[in-house]
């Protein structure tokens, strides 16, 4: 309770602020990039829910269709999420990845209860189908905008390392 009631407080101190920043990024994106502003997608949450996590899009219209194309494989086999230097973000999507302010809109979904400030990132329904079941023990906790991971190492670590650091 006292972690959902910070959550809340931070967040609306944070958004007040954050609504006129959110408004010109909107702008950006739109004049830029055209509709839609924002990418919705469907995430795993506490104890394995589903629920739509809101972000500023970043990338091309249609990038998620191409996801084979530029996906690769490591040395052990594991599909490798994160393209560095990925051709499907655009101008201004950079700019928003590098300064983190696509997450801005996530305040709305910890608003809303279905995430929090600080906790593991919430994953994608096709990877947490892969977890085994050690890996099913960072779904116990409300996931977060920023966490363990994120701090220390952020993109740079390997998606089966940072589930270790979420569990840490």
């Amino acid at each position: 309770l006292t972690k959902r009631i910070l959550d809340l407080i931070i967040s609306i101190f944070v958004l007040i602020p954050g609504i006129p920043i959110m408004a010109v990024i909107s702008l950006l994106i739109l004049i830029f990039d055209g509709h839609p502003i924002f990418f919705i997608q469907k995430r795993v949450g506490e104890n394995g829910e589903f629920f739509k996590m809101i972000k500023f899009r970043t990338m091309k219209l249609g990038a998620e269709r191409e996801n084979d194309q530029y996906q690769s494989r490591d040395k052990f086999g594991r599909i490798v999420y994160k393209v560095k230097k990925d051709p499907r973000i655009t101008g201004i999507g950079r700019l928003l990845r590098r300064l983190s302010l696509d997450e801005l809109p996530q305040l709305f979904n910890v608003i809303r209860g279905t995430m929090s400030l600080v906790g593991p990132r919430p994953e994608l329904p096709e990877i947490v189908k892969t977890y085994e079941s050690w890996q099913r023990f960072r779904l116990s906790v409300p996931q977060g905008i920023t966490g363990w991971w994120q701090v220390n190492g952020r993109s740079d670590i390997p998606l089966h390392l940072n589930i270790e650091k979420d569990i840490y």
